[in-house]
């Protein structure tokens, strides 16, 4: 299965930096919390975003 590029270059950096502060938080709170964080960083470093998918949705600049 392919995944269709649904995530742009700013979209991913920003995934980046939410996911490891959400995971930080996650793990000093105790909380389940770190497992959207994990999610965020996977669909950075995948540039694919199921949730995006269904929406029909892309922050991928047209050049």
């Amino acid at each position: 299965m392919e995944l269709t590029k649904n995530i742009g270059e700013k979209d991913s950096k920003v995934r980046l930096a939410a996911g490891a502060l959400i995971i930080l938080w996650g793990v000093f709170a105790g909380s389940w919390l770190a497992l959207v964080g994990v999610a965020l960083i996977g669909t950075a470093f995948v540039r694919s975003c199921p949730a995006y998918s269904i929406m029909t949705m892309s922050t991928v600049e047209k050049q």
